[in-house]
């Protein structure tokens, strides 16, 4: 294929990398809603690890300044390492560019904070020093404001970066509604995390197909009795 974008993302054709998703760095975005961000951040993350994504964590200054990454996000790869680094482009960090080449995908999907600056810059050199794709989460990223957001959006895309969402990729890599070994998985994380599409499935799955309630207890529904 001559032109490699072409192709849609599959569970065996890329990995993904998680920059900066850190309290201190999150308290500066303006861009959208931060608990959104986080929402769609931790989607993301349980989408990959639904499809055996090959993941990297990597964090800037925890200690000094940035603080820990999003407890959620962490419990969704229990046990894996975060890359720490000082610079604030990823690739300047040797750790980094080790673990995407052990991972062995070009097609690198990114979601991190700032847009503008970690997300920018290394999407820029790992495209220019490493030779890779890069698939930028517009909407698991955030800048500090709209428009530095917006800018280093444009600007990554003018250089060839590829813009997507968090459930475009989950739904490109699921792709046919036929693949049952990934179907539930995929449903669960779309009524968590896909507002009002989960609440749509949630309905279909209970009022049409009676199925049971998407609820750990049980709820007695105690009948309406009009006042007197």
């Amino acid at each position: 294929m001559t032109n490699p974008k072409l192709e849609v993302l599959t569970p065996t054709n890329c990995q993904l990398i998680f920059i900066d998703h850190q309290p201190q760095m999150a308290f500066g975005v303006q861009s959208m809603d931060r608990q959104a961000l986080k929402n769609n951040t931790v989607g993301l993350a349980k989408a990959a690890k639904v499809f055996n994504i090959p993941t990297t964590i990597t964090t800037v200054e925890t200690e000094a300044f940035s603080g820990h990454t999003y407890p959620e996000l962490l419990d969704v790869f229990p046990g894996k390492p975060l890359l720490e680094r000082s610079s604030m482009n990823s690739w300047d960090d040797q750790k980094v560019r080790d673990a995407l080449k052990a991972n062995g995908k070009k097609k690198v999907i990114v979601s991190g904070l700032w847009t503008e600056v970690c997300n920018n810059s290394f999407a820029l050199c790992a495209m220019a020093e490493g030779d890779y794709e890069i698939y930028m989460v517009a909407d698991a990223s955030g800048g500090t404001s709209k428009e530095a957001h917006d800018y280093a959006m444009q600007r990554m895309i003018q250089a060839g970066v590829v813009p997507v969402t968090w459930q475009q990729v989950l739904l490109e890599w699921q792709r046919d509604w036929a693949h049952r070994e990934t179907y539930d998985a995929v449903m669960a994380i779309v009524r968590e995390h896909s507002g009002a599409y989960g609440m749509g499935v949630d309905y279909a799955y209970t009022m049409v197909h009676k199925a049971p309630e998407r609820t750990a207890g049980s709820h007695e529904m105690l009948a309406a009795v009009p006042a007197k």
